[in-house]
C-alpha cells in the first residue's frame, strides 16, 4: 500500500484519525480473520450485513453521479455503480453461498444498527455537502479494505494453511482490489484540488474519522453476532 503514501489528502486524513483508524484496520475482528479463529457465526452474520450494504453503496455512487460537475466525474460514478450492481454483488452473492448464505436469505435480514450508523452516515454527508464530502466519507471503506487486505496478504503471521479467511484475504489483498483503492485516493486528490483547500481540511478530517469510527462498529457488529 505504499502508493497511498505518495497521496496528497489520503496520508493527511489518515494522521489527522490515527488512534480511530487503527482502531479500524487493526480491530479484532481482521486480527482473527489473518489467523483463522473468527467464529463462523461472526462471519456469516457479517457477510449478510455486507450484502445490504452494498446495495447502499450502489446508492452512494448514484449520488456521486448527482453531485459530479462534469462527464468525467459522472463517468467515474456511473463506474463505480456498475463494478457493484453488476460485478461485485454476483462475486458477493457466489462467495456467500459457499458460506451457506443465499441472496434471498440475504435480502431479507434485517439491517443491523451498525450498517445504518454508517451507510446512512455515508449518504448524508454525500447529500449535504459536495462530491468531495461523499468521497472521503467513503474512503475508510474503499481505501481501509485494500490496506487491510495488502497487510494481510503480505504479513508472514497471517494463517494460510486451513485458514477458512484467506480466500477473503486474497481477495482484497490482490491487485484487481488495490487497483479500486489506489483509484480512490487519487479521485479523492482531483477533487481536493478542484473543490478545496487548506480551509476545508478539519471538516474533511472530521468525517474522515467518524467515518473510522463507523467502519471499526461494523467489525465490532460482526464479532459480537457470535
Amino acid at each position: 500500500m505504499g502508493y497511498l503514501d505518495d497521496l496528497e489528502l489520503f496520508p493527511r486524513l489518515r494522521d489527522a484519525s490515527s488512534k480511530s483508524w487503527s482502531s479500524y484496520v487493526e480491530h479484532a475482528f481482521v486480527a482473527q480473520l489473518a489467523n483463522g479463529t473468527l467464529p463462523e457465526a461472526s462471519f456469516r452474520h457479517y457477510l449478510g450485513q455486507d450484502y445490504l450494504f452494498l446495495i447502499h453503496f450502489a446508492r452512494a455512487y448514484a449520488l456521486a453521479a448527482y453531485k459530479a460537475d462534469n462527464l468525467a466525474e459522472i463517468r467515474d460514478a456511473a463506474a463505480g455503480m456498475s463494478a457493484i450492481v453488476d460485478t461485485e454483488m454476483a462475486l458477493h452473492v457466489d462467495y456467500c453461498a459457499g458460506w451457506g448464505l443465499t441472496e434471498a436469505e440475504m435480502e431479507a435480514l434485517p439491517e443491523a444498527s451498525a450498517n445504518m450508523a454508517y451507510t446512512r452516515y455515508v449518504l448524508e454527508k454525500g447529500a449535504q455537502g459536495d462530491l468531495l464530502d461523499l468521497y472521503v466519507a467513503l474512503a475508510p471503506c474503499v481505501i481501509g479494505y485494500g490496506e487491510i487486505g495488502a497487510r494481510l496478504a503480505g504479513a508472514p503471521a497471517t494463517v494460510r494453511e486451513g485458514n477458512p479467511y484467506l480466500s477473503w484475504i486474497e481477495m482484497y489483498g490482490g491487485e484487481e482490489y488495490q487497483d479500486v483503492a489506489r483509484a480512490h485516493g487519487t479521485a479523492l486528490d482531483r477533487l481536493w484540488r478542484t473543490r478545496a483547500g487548506e480551509a476545508r481540511l478539519r471538516m474533511l478530517e472530521k468525517t474522515f474519522e467518524q467515518a473510522s469510527r463507523l467502519e471499526a462498529d461494523f467489525w465490532q457488529m460482526g464479532l459480537d453476532a457470535a
